[in-house]
């Protein structure tokens, strides 16, 4: 049977009443999306690169706490408010990711938690 962890960075919001941060199994973790909110709770100030910016940092506090980091992400879903910020989110993940970049897949949807402007997940081995 395979050993399954739940894993949650003390430096990011609690998510205590529905979801881990990630959860660890065997050779993968899979990281829970992240939105542009601060560990106080409250969506970061500014626009898609700063939350861009807070959706990264989230998923590296995560990263920590498992046990990895970037350079082994090997998947990343990024999902949109608006396709038209996909410029300049993908200027800010160019330059906080480390090369060569995961796999991505890049979406536009409906409607996010809270209304943000972005949600990042990830998939990283260890």
């Amino acid at each position: 049977m395979a050993s399954v962890q739940k894993i949650n960075s003390d430096e990011n919001p609690k998510h205590t009443h529905i979801l881990s941060h990630a959860t660890k199994v065997p050779g993968l973790i899979f990281l829970s999306g992240q939105t542009p909110v601060g560990q106080d709770g409250k969506v970061v100030a500014g626009g898609i690169k700063e939350h861009t910016a807070q959706c990264i940092t989230n998923l590296g506090n995560v990263l920590k706490a498992a046990g990895s980091s970037w350079e082994n992400v090997v998947k990343v879903n990024v999902y949109l408010k608006n396709m038209d910020d996909f410029g300049s989110m993908n200027e800010v993940y160019e330059k906080l990711l480390p090369a060569p970049k995961p796999a991505r897949t890049c979406i536009q949807a409906a409607k996010l938690p809270n209304d943000v402007d972005v949600e990042i997940e990830a998939i990283a081995a260890y």
